[in-house]
């Protein structure tokens, strides 16, 4: 078993790990305060502080970055790619950086890898790689996937992919078969939501949370029309609508708050409003892998629920009450997504997975 770290950057937090194969040697969340990102216009900006700071936590637990066999981060908004263990180089850095497909806090995951692991060769005096695993800018989609009604606006594949394929890889090892021979819907349901039909190994549709279920902060999928008036109408500002549509939707729009615990215990205490919402997250989340099931031509191994949310049996019942007619249902709860790093890390490391090279 190799010592690899893995970072996944978030909004507000870091997360770190340090593992020996899949065994966890210890795992932390540096947290972020809001005056402490302030100053930084951009996430770009926050390289420095989030190396820097990651770096004093392996100081803190001992970890030299000598002993280290490989560095992982979270892959984030990069030019599309098949998913895959891909090795960090300068101009996945340059792509991610500046946020050619968006700004998000992955974005940093690869760059303060690439970083670490330069630092890390130095000091042991041998390659150290940097990899990111399965990027959210996944794209494996097939051709009839990308089409959606106007040609100026193709479908794009932007989702949880990370967590997907390790919650797929999970169910079929856990199974006795291969990822690559099943057919799967796959689920993931956090903050914002992502609904994936997997063909034997690859993502081949995707709902993602522009088009599908409303979430916790998410708004879905919207009336066009309507959406568009809005838009156009003056009285609400392009970067608002942009907040409101992807942070102060679902949930938090309908009921004030996006906690999923604070919502059950509404409901529990007989709020009809707070229940026929979540209801209809549910019933949206069951519609979207109804979708996904007919592009396997309704032939599905096995639907998994999984993410944050999946903790929920109020909110994974309800779901599997609707679907549970075209597969088996099966939660993975939670989204491990260090321990997926270092996974892939570690298949790339034994040679049981090819590493690719990215191409900007």
């Amino acid at each position: 078993m190799h010592r690899i770290l893995a970072i996944n950057p978030g909004a507000t937090s870091t997360k770190i790990g340090v593992f020996l194969g899949a065994e966890p040697v210890f795992q932390e969340t540096i947290r972020h305060k809001p005056e402490e990102l302030a100053p930084f216009s951009a996430v770009a900006d926050q390289l420095q502080l989030r190396t820097g700071l990651v770096r004093a936590a392996l100081e803190a637990h001992g970890v030299a970055l000598s002993d280290l066999a490989a560095v992982v981060g979270r892959g984030g908004l990069m030019r599309p790619v098949s998913g895959g263990v891909y090795l960090v180089d300068e101009a996945m850095c340059r792509d991610l950086l500046p946020g050619v497909q968006g700004e998000h806090a992955s974005n940093l995951g690869a760059p303060i890898a690439r970083q670490l692991a330069q630092e890390a060769s130095r000091a042991a005096g041998r390659a150290v790689p940097a990899f990111v695993v399965d990027p959210v800018a996944t794209d494996e989609l097939e051709p009839l996937a990308r089409y959606s009604g106007l040609p100026e606006l193709s479908r794009r594949s932007l989702l949880h992919a990370l967590n997907h394929k390790a919650v797929a890889r999970r169910f079929a090892a856990a199974a006795g078969r291969r990822y690559g021979e099943l057919d799967l819907v796959v689920s993931h349901l956090g903050s914002g939501f992502s609904t994936a039909a997997h063909r034997h190994g690859r993502i081949v549709d995707t709902v993602s949370d522009e088009e599908g279920s409303f979430s916790p902060v998410r708004a879905g999928g919207l009336p066009t029309r309507s959406l568009v008036e809005l838009a156009t109408s003056g009285r609400i500002e392009r970067r608002a609508l942009i907040r409101r549509l992807m942070r102060e939707g679902g949930l938090r729009a309908y009921l004030g708050t996006d906690d999923a615990v604070a919502v059950e215990e509404r409901i529990r205490q007989g709020d009809t409003a707070a229940l026929e919402v979540y209801q209809a997250m549910a019933y949206q989340v069951a519609k979207d892998i109804g979708a996904m099931a007919t592009v396997l031509f309704g032939k599905v191994d096995a639907i998994l629920l999984t993410g944050g949310l999946a903790h929920s049996a109020l909110l994974t019942g309800w779901i599997a009450d609707r679907v549970r007619h075209l597969a088996p249902v099966h939660l993975f709860p939670g989204e491990d997504e260090l321990l997926a790093l270092a996974e892939g890390a570690e298949r790339a490391l034994s040679g049981a997975e090819e590493v690719k090279t990215y191409a900007s």
